[in-house]
């Protein structure tokens, strides 16, 4: 393992929702962030990733550089002083600890809602921009591409991906199944609270584009669909807009909006409509499938759904943490491989200049046809000289060995420790 890889995280375990807010970065912040982080540190491998429930830099240093960094984020976020947000700041210093993480994170096993698929494409992006930075180098390339094969083969191998495991990805998987033999169909939905906020959030990853937003205070419906990509509408027109939509989906309480049965038949109802209730107390009247083509689904029946998938997930992750740790050790064994390559390669080069000085010494007396012989030969020779150790040091890397023979490789020769 690199010896200097280390991780500096900041995520919704330690830290409440308004200090994660304080250090939150957009794409335009991150790519700030690792510019600064260029410029001032001599940090390397730089993958700064930042969600709604995290925000993460992870680097190869010598030195550990988490207050450096932590100014840093402050400075790109604006403020000067970090005495409120450095505890909830966790450092990672072990390598291998570090990489873990990074695997952890990127397979959802750190989100908050378990096998989280959204968190993989966001380290996609983030490890984008450190490349279009050139901040990241061959230990990050091969760690990223690893973690995304090992992703790969969780999807295909366990069920640690399958269902929704939230009430809000619940909601929109149950949509889709609703509405699948449906033309366009229209999406209604009633309140803009934190369930309300995540399922429009949640549809964005789905096909369906055709939500309706629309909320008492109208401002917070305008603003969470111009960040949704849905529509506004105002709340004098709700129940013109129940009637539009195919499917309705309420978050308000009950006791402030009642859609009733009666209500609904005197409007009319085209068929098929599906009407979701997310609210406490329910504000959707459970008779209404008493009428023809409508169906009802509550958010028990919704969190059932979650639950099941849960269940489900979290009796996979033994064996999504099975396949990250024979990635690891993959993933390991190649950076004591990329580790002894200087060493080869000055052993190499010092038998060069032997076999150079030894040539100079006599090839001075032979014909043009006589030195390429030797030249030919000497090569040969020198290549299967060095064939030996390299197989002897590769099979070393897999034992986790490969430091006492490398040393010793560079005893004998004289090699140049600080390349070594």
């Amino acid at each position: 393992m690199q010896n200097n890889f280390k991780a500096l995280t900041l995520s919704y375990k330690h830290a409440p929702i308004n200090v994660r807010e304080a250090v939150a970065l957009n794409e335009i912040g991150c790519r700030n962030l690792l510019d600064k982080i260029k410029e001032f540190t001599d940090a390397q491998d730089v993958l700064v990733l930042s969600t709604c429930n995290r925000t993460e830099v992870y680097y190869s240093a010598e030195k550990a550089l988490d207050q450096v960094i932590i100014k840093l984020i402050a400075m790109e976020r604006g403020f000067i002083s970090t005495k409120n947000i450095t505890p909830y700041f966790k450092h990672i210093t072990e390598p291998a600890l570090a990489v873990q993480h990074l695997f952890y994170v990127g397979l959802g096993l750190e989100s908050q809602v378990v096998g989280d698929m959204q968190i993989l494409n966001q380290v996609k992006k983030a490890y984008q921009w450190s490349a279009d930075a050139n901040m990241a180098g061959p230990f990050l390339h091969r760690l990223l591409h690893t973690i995304f094969a090992t992703n790969k083969q969780v999807f295909n191998e366990t069920a640690f991906f399958d269902g929704a495991a939230s009430v809000s990805y619940a909601t929109v998987e149950l949509v889709e199944e609703l509405i699948a033999n449906l033309v366009d169909p229209r999406v209604l939905m009633i309140g803009v609270g934190e369930i309300g906020a995540n399922v429009c959030d949640n549809f964005q990853k789905s096909t369906i584009n055709n939500v309706v937003i629309v909320n008492r205070t109208h401002h917070k419906a305008q603003a969470l669909a111009e960040k949704t990509n849905a529509t506004a509408v105002y709340w004098e027109n709700v129940w013109e807009e129940i009637t539009k939509a195919d499917v309705v989906i309420s978050s308000v309480p009950g006791d402030c909006f009642f859609i009733s049965k009666e209500v609904i038949e005197k409007q009319g109802v085209k068929a098929p409509k599906f009407f979701l209730d997310l609210s406490m107390p329910r504000s959707i009247d459970s008779t209404l499938e008493e009428i023809a083509g409508v169906e009802v689904y509550n958010v028990d029946t919704i969190k059932n759904r979650a639950s099941e998938a849960l269940e489900m997930r979290l009796a996979a992750i033994p064996q999504v943490q099975q396949i990250i740790a024979e990635a690891i050790t993959e993933f390991s064994t190649w950076t004591r491989e990329m580790a002894m390559s200087p060493a080869l390669q000055q052993f190499k080069s010092k038998l060069e200049e032997i076999r150079q000085q030894e040539l100079n010494r006599y090839l001075k007396n032979l014909g043009e046809a006589e030195r390429e012989v030797v030249e030919k030969l000497t090569q040969n020779i020198l290549n299967k000289i060095v064939k030996l150790p390299a197989l002897e040091l590769k099979a070393a890397c897999m034992r986790g060995e490969s430091e006492a023979l490398v040393e010793g490789l560079a005893a004998l020769f004289s090699l140049e420790k600080e390349k070594v």
